[in-house]
């Protein structure tokens, strides 16, 4: 069988038992972890400018190797130029904000999205030293649009694909950027493309239509820019019996910290990354509410809310941080006894081991972002419930596994109160009934396993021609 090579933009830590970065690294290490292959990406370091001549990569900066068990990990640099541009810049200034639906938030520069281009190509052109011409290659990520045309410049004819884990915006929202054209005629050269939803899926066909004259074929296949390509749905999952069996970890000493904090009291927990599409003001102004019209429940619940930061030299991550560390003083300050700290708030990481324990300890998981590709946190804290006396998950309506998950207590994130009465509605909710819930998500995340994904994905991928014939 063909060697599977990965590539997102960062490669997940090595060592077991680190936090990873997120539901792309879990997923992308557990999978190439099954099987063994390449995985290659950007190392998280920068360099400065003058070691790297404009447009050259440098033959003294060959990438880093390490080993992770079956798995080969590749890792290169990028100059501090680079970084501003592709990352700090197009990536993560332009794409993820407008592909979050936060037009709002979304700058263009075109000397970012040359740097995007730039280093994709940098990519591209260390992978093609690295591979065969049977090796099949799984991109993942908005950071990685551009990589496949890249290879292609260089030759490459291997089969290529690309996962996005986050959504895939309507046509209306996309065509504010204003190289929209050029980013979708560059992502036509990948062989297939796998979304996180129906939606996803369908917004970037009705791109094509729309904009770019393209038309599907009654077997699925899109044609557009010259290219034929294939599209599918493959929602990520999760090891539902590994993420219980870590869950059931009773005695671990920070778990009986917490419980012995709490004295008996309900536990609201959320695990988000600090970002702005998390939905984290409007989690804690619903919170609020909720207290504020529950005043039976004061004393009796707090809630828990851990959010790493990420992309702290971008400023609008900085200033969700201030914002957030305000409200969460001002709630306390509000609502806090001596006894009682209703909101606790934590800007830190913590390995899988140690959240899964927390998970099961929780009788509501509040899981409420803006805009989600998938938002693996749900499905984990499903996973870790006790199946005799599990907990409920509220989640919101624009995560993609709400598609999935729909036993949860769906709700709308910018409707603050229908959020507050959805708490109330879970605190008090009868155990045959979160039993029910709680059966229905596993029944689908044990059918949609992470296993699955991956088997579903690449099977697809190698089933493919090692070129999709051009339309001309």
């Amino acid at each position: 069988m063909s060697r599977l090579v990965v590539v997102s933009n960062r490669v997940a830590p090595i060592n077991e038992g680190e936090a990873t970065a997120g539901g792309l690294a879990a997923g992308v290490m557990d999978a190439l972890r099954h099987s063994g292959g390449l995985w290659f990406g950007w190392s998280g370091q920068t360099v400065p400018d003058a070691v790297v001549p404009p447009d050259s990569l440098a033959p003294g900066l060959p990438p880093a190797v390490a080993r992770s068990g079956p798995v080969t990990l590749y890792t290169t640099d990028l100059t501090q130029r680079d970084y501003n541009d592709y990352y700090r810049g197009f990536a993560n200034g332009t794409l993820w904000p407008t592909l979050h639906y936060q037009t709002g938030l979304a700058r263009f520069e075109r000397r970012e999205f040359e740097g995007y281009r730039r280093v994709n190509r940098h990519f591209a052109r260390h992978l093609a030293a690295l591979v065969t011409p049977g090796d099949v290659i799984w991109a993942h990520d908005y950071h990685l649009m551009g990589l496949a045309a890249g290879l292609r410049e260089l030759g490459l004819r291997n089969r290529i694909g690309l996962f996005l884990h986050i959504p895939f915006p309507a046509p209306a929202v996309l065509t504010t950027i204003p190289v929209h054209a050029e980013l979708m005629r560059a992502l036509c050269q990948y062989d297939l493309i796998g979304f996180q939803t129906e939606a996803d899926r369908r917004a970037f066909a009705d791109y094509l239509r729309q904009e770019a004259e393209g038309q599907e074929l009654p077997d699925g296949t899109l044609q557009a820019f010259g290219r034929s390509l294939r599209t599918g749905v493959y929602p990520i999952g999760v090891d539902v019996d590994a993420l219980r069996a870590e869950a059931a970890l009773a005695d671990a000493p920070h778990l009986t910290a917490l419980r012995a904090g709490l004295g008996g009291r309900a536990l609201v927990m959320s695990v988000e990354r600090l970002d702005y599409s998390k939905g984290l003001r409007q989690r804690f102004a619903a919170y609020e509410r909720f207290l504020a019209e529950q005043p039976d429940w004061h004393r009796r619940v707090e809630y828990l809310q851990i959010a790493p930061p990420s992309r702290s030299d971008v400023e609008a991550y900085q200033a969700i941080r201030r914002e957030l560390e305000g409200e969460a003083g001002r709630i306390n300050g509000r609502f806090a006894e001596l006894d009682w700290t209703p909101l606790r708030y934590l800007n830190r990481s913590f390995p899988r081991r140690q959240l899964m324990p927390l998970y099961a300890a929780a009788q509501v998981g509040l899981v409420t972002p803006l805009r989600d590709g998938m938002n693996l946190v749900a499905k984990e804290y499903a996973a870790a419930q006790n199946p005799e006396d599990p907990g409920v998950l509220v989640l919101s309506q624009f995560a993609g596994a709400a598609r999935e998950l729909d036993a949860a207590l769906l709700v709308n994130p910018h409707d603050e109160a229908g959020m507050a009465m959805a708490l109330k509605q879970a605190l008090g909710m009868a155990v045959e009934e979160r039993r029910e819930r709680h059966a229905a998500m596993l029944r689908v995340m044990r059918h949609n396993s992470l296993e699955r994904w991956r088997d579903r994905f690449v099977g697809d991928l190698r089933q493919l021609p090692s070129l999709v014939a051009s339309t001309g």
